[in-house]
């Protein structure tokens, strides 16, 4: 497996983007994974991680359209790269070979 510098909290927030699709915004990335983790995450870690992924070739993001909702913010949408999908399938493909082995040797 090539390296891929992805890490834990990165895959996470990878996932949630993936999983959000159209909706994939800052505010409800947080959400799904406050939800999903069981645990309160701070803006400023989502928004790093999501910075950091588009740096390195994992995300993309556009501007939606400005809302009365937000005060005319417009929300920053975030998508998934190809590369993104390959790498999060190698990293996959690698977790289930582990677990696959485990349950083996333990007779699960």
């Amino acid at each position: 497996m090539k390296k891929t510098k992805l890490g834990e909290f990165e895959e996470f927030v990878l996932l949630a983007v993936i999983a959000l699709g159209e909706e994939a915004y800052g505010v409800m990335i947080k959400a799904e994974l406050e939800e999903r983790l069981r645990e309160k995450l701070s803006v400023g870690s989502i928004q790093s991680a999501l910075k950091r992924m588009e740096e390195k070739g994992f995300l993309k993001s556009v501007f939606g359209e400005a809302t009365a909702k937000r005060g005319g913010k417009r929300k920053r949408i975030y998508m998934a790269t190809p590369y993104a999908q390959r790498v999060l399938e190698e990293i996959r493909a690698v977790r289930e070979g582990l677990w696959a082995t485990i349950l083996k040797i333990n007779n699960i």
